[in-house]
């Protein structure tokens, strides 16, 4: 008897999940095309192919809506900018395949970053920056004298940021292999230097 009732509440739950996923992929879509202040709920409803009350069953509120897509993308970008550590060319390539992916988008976002909303997304991601050097160069970071390790990692985040990408990549024009090769140099020339 157990067996059809399990089954049936399995495949609700499974629903479910599905439909949240779809709901806060359209929201995370939607980020990537316009501000995030001028997205609705009907949009976000139409594109998930659900209605705005099925969106408010989920998360309560638009601001409940938003913050769980912020954690989804947080949790995505982390997973994005995984690189073996001490490996300077693994990563570049992971950091730059990454801006490849947001970049644009997270630069639209640091463009709105005046408004507390944004703002709440942007400045966590400037300390994941952060700390994905301090992680990824930790060999490198560790042979320093403690003195000078907060000047390099001040200065990797600098070579390994979002905007070395953009002068290189979008205000150059330069393609994606030459921007990774041009920010390695950068990297294993402070890692180099006394």
């Amino acid at each position: 008897m157990d067996g059809p009732r399990s089954y049936t509440m399995r495949a609700r739950a499974d629903a479910k999940a599905a439909t949240r996923l779809r709901v806060l992929r359209a929201v995370l879509e939607l980020s990537e095309e316009k501000m995030t202040i001028e997205i609705t709920l009907d949009e976000v409803a139409s594109r998930a192919g659900t209605s705005v009350q099925t969106v408010l069953r989920h998360f309560g509120t638009r601001d409940g809506l938003l913050d769980e897509a912020v954690k989804l993308a947080s949790a995505e970008v982390e997973q994005e900018r995984r690189a073996p550590v001490g490996d300077v060319g693994g990563a570049i390539q992971a950091i730059v395949a990454h801006y490849e992916r947001r970049g644009d988008h997270v630069l639209r976002l640091l463009g709105q970053e005046h408004d507390p909303r944004i703002a709440a997304v942007v400045e966590p991601g400037k300390r994941l920056h952060r700390r994905w050097v301090e992680d990824v160069f930790r060999p490198q970071l560790d042979a320093r004298p403690p003195g000078d390790r907060d000047a390099l990692v001040d200065l990797l985040v600098v070579a390994t940021d979002l905007y070395t990408w953009k002068l290189l990549r979008r205000d150059r024009g330069l393609d994606a292999a030459t921007t990774q090769a041009r920010m390695h140099t950068l990297v294993a020339a402070l890692l180099a230097g006394d």
